[in-house]
C-alpha cells in the first residue's frame, strides 16, 4: 500500500539521471534535508550523513579520493543505495543501524538495535588517558566500563591503556552479544572481559567480594522517561534500556555513585557521563562533592569523583528534582 510519505519521496525511474557516487550523495543530502531527518548519531550536516550512507553502503572508504566520486554505480548498487536512502528518510532509521556499522574514535564498530549508537565525549578523555586526572605514573591497571553496550568504550580503554585489564559490564545479554563481536573484531579478547551485571551488583570475585578497580567509567541511561515523546524519531530505534532511567533520569547515576566506593582501589576514581543532567544534579544535591569536566559542548556533561570523596558524595544533601 502506498503511503503519503511514499508519494512525497521521489523514486528514480530513469537511472541515467543519477549515475555517479557524487550524484547519489548529492541526491541523498537533498532528500534528507527535504524530510528533515535528525542528525545526532555521528554527523552534523546532511552532506556528511549522505556521504557516510552511500560510501559505506558500497564498502568504500569514507576518505575516498575525489577523483573516484565520478565512478558510476551498477544497477544492483543503485537499488541498494536508493532503498537505504528511502528508509533513512521515511522510516527515520539512523544510518548506523541501516549499515550495521558505526564509527567511534576513527574505528568501525558493529551495531544494531540491541545497543546504543556509539557517541560519547569519553572519546577525548580516553585519547588523553584521562589527563590531568590520572598521571602516566599512576596509569590504571584494572578498568571497568559500566553499561558497555557495543563495547566501544571498553575496547578504547584497552587500546589506550595497553598494560591494563578491562571489564565491560551490561545488564543486557543482547548488548553483550554485540560487544563480544566487537571485542573479537578488534582483537582485544585477551584483555577485555564481558560480564552481565545490573550496574555493579554482579562484579564480585569467586567468594563474593567486590572486584576492585583503579578506574570506573560509565555512560549509563540518564534520560527521563517522560521526555521520550519529545525525542526525535531516530531515538525510538535505540533500546529503551540504554536510554531511560527513573527518578528524572538520575536513578542509575545515583546507584553508581552509591556503590562505586566499594569497587575502587584507594586511589581510584569514577567518571560518569550524564548528558544534559548537570543542572538537575546540581539542584538535587546542592552540596555534592562531584567535579564537572570542561567539555566543548553544553549538551553533554561528565562528572568525576575520587574514592575518598565518594563516602559523602552528596554532601549530606538532597532536594527533590525540579
Amino acid at each position: 500500500m502506498t503511503t503519503p510519505s511514499d508519494v512525497r519521496f521521489p523514486l528514480i525511474d530513469d537511472h541515467r539521471q543519477l549515475a555517479t557516487l557524487a550524484d547519489f550523495i548529492r541526491w541523498a543530502a537533498s532528500r534528507m534535508d527535504e524530510h528533515q531527518v535528525f542528525l545526532g548519531h555521528g554527523t552534523t550536516c546532511y552532506w556528511d550523513e549522505a556521504a557516510w550512507l552511500v560510501l559505506d553502503a558500497l564498502h568504500l572508504p569514507l576518505s575516498l579520493d575525489a577523483q573516484h566520486w565520478h565512478a558510476k554505480l551498477t544497477p544492483g548498487e543503485i537499488t541498494r543505495v536508493v532503498e537505504l536512502i528511502r528508509r533513512r528518510c521515511l522510516e527515520q532509521i539512523p544510518t548506523a543501524y541501516l549499515l550495521q556499522r558505526a564509527w567511534f574514535m576513527g574505528q568501525p564498530y558493529f551495531v544494531d538495535e540491541r545497543v546504543l549508537i556509539p557517541r560519547s565525549p569519553f572519546a577525548a578523555l580516553i585519547a588523553d588517558r584521562f589527563a590531568p586526572w590520572i598521571s602516566d605514573a599512576a596509569a590504571p591497571l584494572n578498568l571497568l566500563d559500566v553499561g558497555t553496550g557495543s563495547g566501544c568504550l571498553a575496547i578504547a580503554l584497552a587500546q589506550h591503556f595497553p598494560q591494563a585489564q578491562v571489564i565491560g559490564s551490561d545488564i543486557s545479554f543482547d548488548a553483550l552479544q554485540v560487544a563480544s563481536e566487537n571485542v573479537l573484531a578488534h582483537q582485544v579478547e585477551d584483555r577485555v572481559a564481558l560480564v552481565q551485571s545490573d550496574v555493579l551488583d554482579a562484579l564480585l570475585d569467586e567468594i563474593g567480594r567486590p572486584l576492585l578497580f583503579d578506574l570506573i567509567i560509565s555512560n549509563p541511561p540518564y534520560v527521563d522517561p517522560d521526555e521520550a515523546d519529545d525525542l526525535p524519531a531516530e531515538y525510538h530505534h535505540e533500546p529503551a534500556l540504554g536510554l531511560y532511567a527513573e527518578d528524572h533520569g538520575l536513578a542509575i547515576v545515583e546507584r553508581l555513585l552509591d556503590q562505586a566506593a566499594k569497587h575502587l582501589n584507594p586511589t581510584g576514581r569514577v567518571f560518569i557521563e550524564v548528558g544534559n543532567s548537570r543542572r538537575l544534579i546540581d539542584t538535587t544535591w546542592p552540596n555534592h562533592r562531584l567535579q564537572w569536566l570542561s567539555l566543548p559542548t553544553t549538551d553533554a556533561a561528565i562528572l568525576t569523583i575520587s574514592r575518598q570523596e565518594l563516602t559523602d558524595w552528596r554532601g549530606n544533601s538532597r532536594n527533590e528534582p525540579l
